[in-house]
């Protein structure tokens, strides 16, 4: 894919690539008018103040040009909490300005944003203080998708859904999302919701090649109801890449003792990581490629979520497109490695 990749030592103003819708490819996101992206950018990571704020922009701006229109956040992306939106909101006034109508921004609270009682969870409370703090923070009127971010036990579940109906009433977000809710609770979401008139447009969990429970408990839910899935941690937090086939690098998450993946989970998995790496090779995409393309065999799936740390990562992650079809034979065989 022919790209210009952008870099600070270019000091020409951003001119989107004219050619951008055709370099990637959509899909409708449940039962809704939305066509999202088949891959999405996450602003988990490399966005926040102790970030290069010129590779977030480089990044962005790459993202855009291969067509790339979901942008992913929540109010304690950073870090520190908050800085990914406010980096976020500088870098839209500067780069997107008018490109608004042309981009789908999501964002989401759920988990600890702010000190004392009212600063995390799902209350009423919670949810529109946070959003009136993200849309200021990103010098935004509304978001596109306005994400419960995790599901409280302690708070009533109507309570929650009226508040983010509510948001969607103000025209503060125009779509509702929920993440890592499970089956039950979708189901019940979505029946609160569908009575004040606001549907859940979304659903975000963790899927990868490694972490498979939601084919048998949530996808067939999401199906039913009629509810796009966006997927996150696509390579398993980079086991699913060729980072570790020679070892641990001392600069790694695992290295580091990371929470999201340790070591002893990439001593445990490695063994099928280098039996599927060579099924990715000879299929001509790397082990990343390979595990993006692999994540489209689930109907239930509209967009996979990817981090970037650099516009030559993102790039490569979205030629995973390129050969998303797999033979009988490498199904098979991947099934096969993945059930050992």
């Amino acid at each position: 894919m022919e790209l210009e990749i952008h870099d600070k030592s270019n000091p020409k103003p951003y001119t989107p690539n004219p050619n951008r819708y055709q370099n990637m490819q959509y899909q409708r996101c449940g039962n809704s008018g939305i066509l999202l992206p088949k891959i999405s950018l996450g602003l988990w990571h490399n966005f926040g103040f102790y970030d290069s704020f010129e590779n977030a922009r480089n990044i962005l701006k790459t993202a855009f040009d291969l067509g790339i229109t979901h942008f992913d956040l929540a109010n304690n992306y950073g870090p520190p909490y908050g800085s990914a939106e406010e980096n976020f909101g500088r870098i839209l006034k500067k780069d997107f300005a008018k490109h608004r109508d042309e981009l789908l921004i999501a964002t989401k609270a759920g988990y600890d944003m702010w000190p004392g009682p009212y600063g995390n969870m799902g209350s009423k409370k919670y949810l529109v203080a946070s959003l009136d703090q993200s849309l200021q923070r990103m010098g935004l009127d509304y978001v596109d998708i306005y994400y419960h971010h995790r599901p409280d036990p302690e708070t009533p579940l109507e309570e929650t859904m009226h508040a983010l109906s509510l948001l969607v009433q103000q025209g503060k977000a125009l779509y509702i999302g929920l993440s890592r809710y499970s089956a039950e609770e979708m189901q019940q979401a979505q029946a609160i919701l569908k009575k004040l008139g606001t549907p859940c447009l979304i659903h975000q969990s963790k899927y990868s090649m490694l972490e498979r429970s939601m084919e048998t408990e949530v996808f067939p839910v999401l199906e039913q109801e009629q509810i796009g899935a966006i997927v996150f941690s696509p390579l398993a937090q980079g086991l699913l890449t060729d980072k570790y086939l020679d070892g641990i690098p001392k600069d790694s998450r695992a290295a580091k003792e990371n929470t999201y993946l340790a070591s002893d989970t990439v001593s445990q998995q490695i063994e099928k990581v280098k039996a599927l790496n060579q099924i990715a090779r000879k299929r001509g995409q790397s082990m990343a490629q390979m595990a993006i393309a692999w994540i489209y065999q689930q109907a239930a799936v509209t967009t996979v979520l990817v981090g970037a740390s650099s516009p030559q990562q993102l790039l490569a992650n979205v030629g995973a497109l390129e050969q998303t079809e797999f033979t009988s034979e490498e199904i098979q065989r991947i099934q096969a490695i993945l059930n050992e």
